[in-house]
């Protein structure tokens, strides 16, 4: 009797057919599960800075390939903890696909690359496919939020260095936030020209370079982290050429040159400059080997053993977490459409000119600055009374849905790259009149640009909620997604210089006079909580 029971209990364990179907069954689920997550990932994969994500598979199946077989010469324990991580995964896949954020899908599918080896190979060989499961996640786009403070970062920094460059040539220039005016040509330092397009190719190849390299660890993680510092120089480095040519040969040169040496000559540069450290290191430390028999690209490792995944995969952990994904991609296609209709409001087309007393000339923004924006409707005014010293600028950026790719940008991103310092910046309570009850909290700003000085007041608009904080704006997105199928939302903003004859106390009583005149025009253009 005990002899047929552990015959049995093998029995189960062990039947490469069932094993390959149950496989089939969990890519099935984990396929239609991750589909809108997979969707935007390709989307992004369109632009420049994420173009590298085509070949990230391709080469994360390389690098299984050569790590597979010490994984298989491990003997497989913890298999059960693999449907435990596939919960994991489809909890993020459910959560994503219901606030219909993308980010969280594409970190569920990480996840589940991750569920579906330990399923099959166990816990002690997944550790030691480690490689290629991280390298996956240099294929996913970084959160909106996360790329735009990097974007505006580098391209500070990179304007920065790239203006000390043409200044060590003895040429005058001056830098306004991210324009540099050369007198007779002012380079605009634009999102494009951050340097991300550099920066998050070249970090996957740092990446797969420390892996092949055989060094030190010291070396393997100095090569991956001087990628960043290797990007920022080369970009500085080409709008100080840029800025060089125009004052040595003319405009025409100097835009010639930005076209040219874009892109991939730039690219390969770093990579170069990458081949070089890796050189230096060794010569360093006293080594005597050349560059090409330190890389490890030993190929023979990939062909042992055939089809020994499916020989030692076990059928009851991995139906197991073929049937928790099946579940979760049969919850996502039979829920009903979770997106609320928004409720309606009035396009800013028809906004008044006439607040008041106070007379508003519209304005319209520069197109490249719109691009950024992404929003779906947005208003610019300057608003005059004859009574007031100074104007108030108002701007409100709308959007249908804060997802996709789409978000506020919050003007502590914006401002800085308009050649502005962030010199105050506090929670300010500003009391509601004219009928209105309770007080208003906003963000309060002093900006400076030489001896000129601006009030800054702006808020998030966020489905019936007036929010201060950008992360709370985030967490808001996430739980209205998932409660009530909505993230539109907006931004509002009010700036008025501070003049010459009057101090911040005058500015902040202008301001708010003015919100209290044009706070109750606001709610028909800017949706609130659903009825």
């Amino acid at each position: 009797m005990p002899p047929a029971s552990v015959n049995l209990r093998s029995a189960s364990k062990n039947f490469p057919a069932l094993i390959s179907i149950a496989m089939a069954f969990t890519i099935a689920g984990i396929g239609f599960l991750y589909w809108n997550g997979l969707s935007d990932m390709l989307r992004a994969w369109s632009r420049e800075e994420y173009s590298h994500g085509y070949i990230i598979p391709l080469v994360a199946a390389y690098l299984f390939a050569r790590n597979l077989p010490d994984a298989l010469d491990a003997a497989p324990t913890k298999r059960w903890t693999g449907p435990v991580i596939a919960l994991l995964a489809v909890a993020f896949g459910l959560v994503g696909a219901l606030s219909d954020i993308a980010d969280i899908a594409q970190y569920g599918f990480l996840l589940s690359a991750v569920a579906v080896s330990v399923a099959l190979l166990g816990f002690r060989s997944t550790l030691l496919l480690w490689v290629p499961l991280v390298y996956l996640a240099f294929m996913v786009p970084v959160p909106q939020v996360i790329y735009l403070k990097l974007s505006t970062g580098l391209q500070l920094l990179s304007s920065q260095l790239g203006v000390a460059l043409i200044r060590m040539a003895d040429i005058s220039v001056f830098l306004e936030g991210n324009v540099i005016d050369l007198g007779v040509y002012k380079l605009q330092v634009v999102e494009a020209c951050s340097g991300l397009r550099y920066l998050f190719p070249l970090m996957s190849f740092g990446f797969l370079f420390a892996v092949l390299y055989n060094g030190p660890r010291w070396h393997k993680l100095f090569l991956f982290l001087s990628t960043i510092p290797i990007t920022i120089g080369m970009n500085s480095f080409r709008i100080a050429v840029i800025g060089l040519l125009v004052e040595r040969y003319g405009i025409e040169s100097g835009e010639g040159f930005l076209h040219s040496f874009e892109g991939w000559v730039i690219f390969m540069a770093c990579i170069a400059i990458l081949f070089a450290e890796a050189f230096v290191l060794l010569r360093v430390t006293g080594s005597r080997a050349t560059l090409r028999d330190t890389l490890d690209l030993q190929l023979h490792a990939m062909t042992r053993r055939p089809g020994s995944i499916v020989e030692r995969g076990d059928c009851r952990a991995l139906a197991l977490t073929a049937g928790i994904f099946l579940l979760g991609a049969l919850f996502i296609q039979l829920k009903p459409d979770a997106r609320a209709e928004l409720p309606p409001r009035q396009t800013f087309a028809t906004f008044p000119s006439s607040v008041d007393g106070w007379r508003g000339q519209r304005n319209t923004l520069p197109w490249d600055i719109a691009e950024i924006l992404a929003a779906d409707d947005y208003l610019q005014v300057d608003f005059e009374n004859q009574d007031r010293a100074a104007p108030v600028n108002l701007f409100i950026a709308f959007y249908e849905t804060q997802t996709e790719g789409r978000a506020i940008h919050s003007p502590e991103v914006c401002i800085p790259g308009a050649g502005w310092e962030v010199g105050v910046l506090e929670s300010f309570k500003i009391d509601l009149v004219n009928g209105l009850a309770g007080k208003l909290t906003v963000n309060r700003a002093i900006i400076r640009k030489g001896i000129t000085r601006q009030l800054v007041y702006y808020w998030f608009e966020q489905r019936g909620r007036q929010l201060t904080n950008q992360y709370e704006v985030k967490w808001r997105i996430l739980e209205d997604g998932l409660m009530r199928g909505r993230t539109d939302g907006s931004i509002v903003r009010l700036i008025t210089p501070i003049t010459e004859n009057e101090g911040e106390a005058a500015a902040d009583r202008r301001l708010e006079e003015f919100l209290n005149a044009v706070y109750p025009v606001l709610p028909v253009f800017l949706p609130g909580k659903s009825v």
